[in-house]
Parts: structure tokens; sequence; C-alpha cells
């Protein structure tokens, strides 16, 4: 398979394209982002590109692939509603319907958070935005539209951007795996769990930390 990464310079979307490219099944990498990722490797393509509600320049590099796997995400911490929205919803839906014309047997991978809120009439407003933006994410033409929620994520070893309150709290991965064994998973795993459902499909679009799991196991 042929898969596009938006988000390599975050944590997940650097575990996530370190994985696919590690993953005999995956062909060609692209990766999509305002400044390069670092990373070198004879399977990986990148674009840098300023403006991710314009893609015009580059629309003619976006063709010819199987899957999106976009890890890109903000904190809401400190931000209104209004800008939370535009750069997590409104940016989202851009890149995704840019996507969806060009490549409409693509299967689109979104990374969202546990506790995202699907009625979008939550208290919390993070939740209310993740859960609009899977929603109209499902209404799109893609192939299958597959939404991860994974919890507390395990950082890989040797990763650049890995938040530094993660790893601090790596140690206790163990502990989280043995009291609530729904609501963790590894980085590896979120990787392995993508490009299964590319192959596979799945019967849910909505992938929660336990499914993440089975689906990286084989299951």
């Amino acid at each position: 398979m042929n898969v596009i990464v938006f988000g390599a310079t975050g944590m997940v979307g650097e575990g996530v394209l370190h994985t696919a490219l590690r993953d005999a099944q995956v062909e060609q990498v692209l990766v999509v982002g305002r400044r390069s990722c670092g990373v070198q490797h004879p399977k990986l393509t990148e674009i840098v590109h300023g403006d991710f509600f314009d893609f015009s320049p580059v629309a003619h590099q976006l063709k010819g692939y199987d899957a999106c796997f976009f890890c890109l995400g903000v904190s809401s911490v400190g931000m209104s509603e209004a800008d939370y929205r535009r750069t997590t919803y409104d940016l989202t839906m851009h890149v995704a319907n840019t996507l969806a014309a060009l490549n409409p047997g693509m299967t689109f991978c979104y990374v969202s958070g546990m506790g995202t809120d699907s009625t979008e009439q939550g208290r919390l407003m993070w939740a209310r935005v993740k859960g609009k933006t899977e929603n109209d994410l499902r209404k799109l033409p893609f192939r299958a539209v597959y939404c991860f929620r994974p919890g507390f994520i395990r950082p890989m070893e040797g990763m650049r951007n890995t938040l530094r309150l993660v790893r601090l709290l790596g140690w206790t991965y163990p502990l989280w795996k043995r009291v609530a064994p729904g609501s963790v998973c590894t980085l590896e795993e979120v990787g392995r769990a993508m490009i299964r459902v590319v192959q596979r499909g799945y019967a849910m679009p909505i992938v929660e930390s336990r499914d993440i799991v089975r689906l990286a196991e084989g299951e």
C-alpha cells in the first residue's frame, strides 16, 4: 500500500511514520507537513507545504495513495472554541475533502482521542469539536474512515518528538495496562492497527484502545 502521513513532526505521527516505514506491506510513504520531519528512508517522499487550506500547488503529488494516516492535532489548552475548531475541524476537513476528491478509494485514519463526544453536545469543548470532526469525516466519499481514540500511549524508543510528560510517565504503562487495559496502547500498536484496517477493514468505525491492541496483534 501507499500511504500519506500528516503530523509526522508530532509524537503520534512520528511513531506512525516509523512503523509504516518498517512494515513490508507499505511500499511508499508520503509525509506532508509545514516543516521537514527530518527522516530519510528509501520509501519516504516529503512535501513541505505551508498552507494546509490551499493544496492547489501540490495537489498533483497527492494522487495515487491508498490511505491517509492523519495524526495532526493541537492541545485545546488556552484556546478559544473558535480557534480550536479552525485548527482541528476546519483544517482536517479541508485536507480530507481534498484527498477524497483525488483518491476516492482511499482509507482515511483519523487520530482523535479517548473521550471524544460523538453527540457533539457535551461539556468538554475539545470533545465536541473532535466529535463533529469524526462525524463529518465519515460522511465523505472515502472507501472507509476509521477514527482512532487512544487513551494513554506508551511512546516508542528513539523518537524525537515524544512529549516530555509522556516520556516521564512512561514507566507507569505496566501499571495502567494491569488496572485499565482498555485505555492504554503503545504507539507502535497505533501504527500497526492503522495498517491492518487498510488491509482488512474493521467492523467498527470507532477504534478504541482495546481495538487498537487487537488489530495490532492481528485479530
